[in-house]
């Protein structure tokens, strides 16, 4: 692989969520900024929006790490909440340390993760769940994490949840059946792409956290390339920047040019056909 060639100590453009490589650039930072606010303030419920492969998931692992080194909270994480209601509950329950058995019944559950998060609340922590891909939650399950919202002291909240999800969630918000839960989001983020601006400085913050100490590794011309193709989203600059290194080293070059990203971009099937292609459009369309 190229990382030896280019000086790196490991790949600078994977597409897993890692904290090491998070870029606070304006939308990322100012939604970061918002959730710990609001989380300290004691605010119910959260949500962050933003289209596919915008830094969700990443933002939120920022914002459990920043929260896990504060002493006033304890964090809990769903990754994947399409679930029924108990099932959600199970998750919740297991994420604070308890045990469940199948035959449980859910009002005895909800009774020991209320006493469970009442402990949590008398040892001065606060308890903020966060879920991602929330817009595959179905709507008992929406409901079911509006009653669990319902937990509280007479002066606080003994849970705060923050939805991370597609612009679909607030398509689901707006139906008519979850309209108490609607109601209750005290504050919304919505992530958006990075300017021309960001994307390079994006490339040189990744690449440094890599390793990298040389001069510019992509020419101008090639970061134009890249923001355009990207239409500034950042999972898809990485796929194509990480394709344009491969096509650089392929030939021997020591820098990327256009034309590697031309490379890149017709190798990138999605970009062609898919989710991708059609907000790359979308994009380019408001321009």
């Amino acid at each position: 692989m190229y990382t030896a060639y280019y000086g790196l100590r490991e790949l600078p453009f994977g597409i897993t969520p890692d904290t090491e490589y998070y870029f606070a650039h304006a939308s990322q930072q100012e939604a970061l900024n918002t959730l710990l606010v609001a989380i300290r303030m004691g605010e119910g419920f959260l949500k962050v929006t933003g289209e596919v492969g915008t830094g969700k998931t990443l933002l939120c692992r920022k914002l459990l790490g920043t929260l896990a080194r504060e002493p006033g909270f304890a964090t809990a994480y769903v990754p994947n909440p399409y679930l029924d209601p108990r099932t959600l509950m199970r998750a919740l329950a297991e994420e604070v340390g308890l045990s469940v058995s199948a035959a449980e019944t859910e009002h005895a559950l909800a009774r020991r993760l209320t006493l469970r998060l009442a402990d949590v609340h008398a040892s001065g922590r606060r308890l903020v769940l966060c879920l991602d891909e929330a817009q595959a939650m179905p709507d008992a399950t929406l409901e079911a994490l509006r009653l669990i919202s319902n937990l509280e002291t007479e002066k606080q909240k003994l849970i705060q949840i923050v939805l991370f999800g597609q612009p679909e969630l607030d398509e689901r918000l707006a139906c008519h059946q979850v309209r108490q839960l609607r109601q209750r989001i005290a504050f919304s983020c919505q992530l958006a792409p990075f300017s021309a601006r960001d994307t390079r400085n994006y490339l040189h913050h990744r690449l440094a956290v890599a390793g990298y100490t040389g001069p510019p590794l992509f020419s101008r011309p090639a970061v134009g390339m890249l923001y355009r193709a990207s239409g500034g989203i950042p999972r898809l600059v990485n796929i194509l920047a990480h394709k344009a290194l491969m096509a650089a080293y392929g030939e021997g070059a020591r820098l990327v040019r256009y034309r590697h990203l031309v490379c890149a971009r017709d190798d990138t099937e999605s970009l062609r056909t898919g989710t991708y292609a059609r907000l790359v459009f979308r994009f380019w369309g408001h321009r």
